[in-house]
């Protein structure tokens, strides 16, 4: 149920291979979905990844499972890591899930799990999730919690000699209510507990004088920065606990020939951070087999109590003295996001058009860091093509 903002890539799916798992009639069914996905930014990190997913079902029982398969392989030369003296940086992430449901009337009940390792970071999560549909079906009640621990390290190093640990628990809670026959609204609400070490083992930051921190821009090169910085650096520190609130909404409407669904989302943490995303698409249907829609996305949020984009540090007597919690992390900093672009949508079958859709779709979205190191904006772009085939 929660939410999150996920970025911004370049996608190719491939959806095919449905159908029933006999050749004899059956209701039971399942599909399978290949996707490519190719992210891209001007701060020079590029990701590819292929994934897989599989989910089988029987409607009539009502039981189905699913497990995915994905490969991360990440390339960047940003900004951080050219100020750090590293040219270039490629990692490969692997990650599984699986996933099972049970509906029974008006009761449904799934579990799910998954699992992420890339060479110095573990991340391992289980939940439940339980539903209730109410009001002879005009109102259903969703609540669900899960747990998660991560491990970080260091390349190279074994977890037994060197790791941080990460403790996640969640609680969601949501409501999908019928207001009429034509709109929907759904509240939802999470809280998440963070206990742990929640800091980069790879990430340092500059110190500057008390005198100098004042003069040093926002955006700095890496140039100015090492010019202005005091000689060393110091490794990041947070806070060993988080409290995350999230409180969403979304509504939708059903026009004659077209549907409005909007997403806003408010978000609060212990650290004093704030933030608010609200999100926006209409799609208008042009005949029975042709949609088109604009997106629009806007992400705005403060930074954490204690980010300074140029922290002071103060040497005496051969030790250094510096802030207890500090932070290099530009996305915990005071930045917003805007988004926008179109979509379209093909729908191609035979007896039904929907059992076989193409979906383009491109975005591009522009970033504003208003406090940070290096870097002062940043430029994503998405563009979709998705091939899907619908089962009856």
């Amino acid at each position: 149920m929660q939410l999150r903002a996920l970025g911004v890539s370049s996608v190719l799916t491939l959806t095919a291979l449905e159908g029933s798992l006999h050749a004899e009639p059956s209701s039971v069914r399942w599909q399978s979905t290949g996707e490519l996905s190719v992210y891209h930014d001007s701060d020079a990190i590029t990701a590819v990844t292929p994934s897989v997913r599989a989910e089988v079902r029987d409607p009539l029982v009502g039981w189905s499972a699913s497990g995915s398969y994905l490969v991360d392989v990440i390339s960047a030369a940003s900004v951080d890591i050219v100020s750090s003296a590293s040219p270039h940086w490629q990692e490969v992430r692997h990650a599984g899930a699986l996933g099972a449901n049970y509906e029974h009337g008006e009761f449904a009940l799934g579990a799910n799990g998954s699992a992420s390792y890339e060479p110095d970071y573990l991340s391992l999560v289980g939940g439940l999730v339980g539903s209730l549909e109410l009001a002879r079906k005009n109102a259903k009640l969703e609540m669900g919690l899960s747990y998660g621990h991560d491990t970080a390290g260091r390349t190279g190093t074994p977890f037994s000699v060197y790791s941080l640990g990460l403790d996640r628990y969640t609680l969601g809670a949501g409501l999908e209510l019928v207001l009429d026959r034509a709109t929907t609204f759904s509240p939802a609400f999470d809280a998440i507990f963070e206990s742990g070490r929640q800091e980069k083992p790879y990430r340092y930051l500059p110190l500057f004088d008390a005198a100098v921190a004042p003069n040093v821009a926002a955006g700095a090169s890496g140039e100015e920065v090492n010019a202005l910085r005091l000689p060393g650096r110091v490794a990041e520190h947070t806070p060993d606990s988080r409290f995350r609130w999230v409180l969403a909404g979304r509504l939708a409407h059903r026009f004659q020939r077209s549907t409005l669904v909007l997403d806003d989302r408010l978000y609060r943490d212990s650290w004093g951070l704030t933030a608010s995303t609200s999100n926006l698409r209409w799609v208008l249907e042009l005949g029975n087999r042709f949609s088109i829609w604009p997106h629009a996305r806007f992400h705005v949020q403060s930074g954490v109590s204690f980010w300074r984009h140029a922290y002071v540090g103060e040497i005496t007597s051969g030790t250094t003295d510096v802030p207890v919690n500090r932070t290099g992390d530009r996305e915990q900093s005071p930045l917003w996001t805007a988004t926008l672009g179109p979509g379209l949508r093909w729908d191609f079958g035979d007896a039904d058009p929907r059992d076989y859709s193409l979906v383009l779709e491109g975005d591009a979205a522009y970033t504003r860091y208003r406090d940070a190191l290096y870097i002062d904006h940043r430029w994503s772009w998405l563009a979709v093509i998705q091939l899907a085939r619908r089962f009856q």
